[in-house]
């Protein structure tokens, strides 16, 4: 298994802190959920990036003290000049109370990135591919759905995302509109404190049988594995996916702290 807290994160990180940093307008922050705002940023540069790949974000108060998190590219590479960062609100966290509590539209803030290329999807690659989401761990994977259709690529793709309720699905309407409209994608909720709107989602944690449930769906074990979300959540998936008979070979991890 390659995890994005391991050895390649640890590089990533040391490269992080020589980069250059540049400048990032505020473009837009709308409410995805009642946790969650989509933050649009102009860089001053545009730089190419890959679907799952993350940028850093700084803030510098007056009083110089800087406060400093890497988010998740949210939006499909080559899709405009803006880029699109989902951040939840966590309480005791200095740059997501800024974006939900203080920030605007015109302001300014430093981004360095992207970075890291062990969590990222390439288009035209053979074989299937399995997301797993916990929460706002779903943003890489909106820029790897939002890149396959851009480009119509025709990859069997399936997002397994868990959120505690209805309301708590990110971009919840356009990965149905995906799922509507892309030949090949799939998106399978679990909702574990909620019921369900669909036959075809569930009404509990992620389970074994959920899993062996997504490998069917695949049509067999995936080619490709991502898993993102909170350590508890990934460290759960991992095993349960290594239970399955999926090579470890094949699946990438990416975590953020807390439970």
């Amino acid at each position: 298994m390659t995890d994005a807290s391991g050895p390649d994160a640890r590089v990533a990180a040391s490269v992080a802190g020589r980069e250059r940093w540049q400048p990032a307008v505020i473009a837009a922050i709308v409410p995805l959920t009642p946790a969650v705002v989509s933050v649009r940023l102009r860089p001053q540069h545009t730089r190419p990036f890959l679907a799952g790949q993350h940028v850093d974000v700084r803030l510098t108060a007056e009083d110089g003290y800087r406060a400093q998190r890497s988010y998740s590219v949210a939006s499909a590479p080559d899709e405009g000049d803006t880029i699109e960062l989902v951040i939840e609100r966590l309480d005791d966290g200095e740059v997501s109370t800024y974006f939900h509590d203080s920030a605007a539209p015109g302001d300014t803030v430093e981004i360095a990135g992207p970075h890291a290329s062990y969590f990222v999807w390439r288009p035209g690659v053979d074989g299937s591919v399995l997301l797993a989401a916990g929460g706002s761990g779903v943003a890489p994977f909106l820029s790897m759905v939002r890149q396959r259709a851009r480009l119509a690529d025709p990859t069997p793709m399936l997002l397994l995302y868990s959120a505690r309720t209805w309301g708590d699905v990110i971009a919840r309407d356009e990965l149905l509109a995906h799922e509507r409209r892309q030949s090949g994608f799939t998106a399978c909720f679990c909702l574990t404190r909620d019921v369900t709107r669909r036959s075809s989602d569930f009404a509990r944690r992620v389970d074994q049988a959920v899993i062996d449930d997504m490998l069917a769906r695949l049509g067999g074990t995936p080619t490709h594995t991502f898993v993102c979300g909170a350590n508890t959540f990934v460290g759960a998936i991992a095993d349960l996916l290594l239970a399955a008979g999926v090579p470890a070979g094949s699946v990438r991890t990416e975590r953020y702290g807390g439970d």
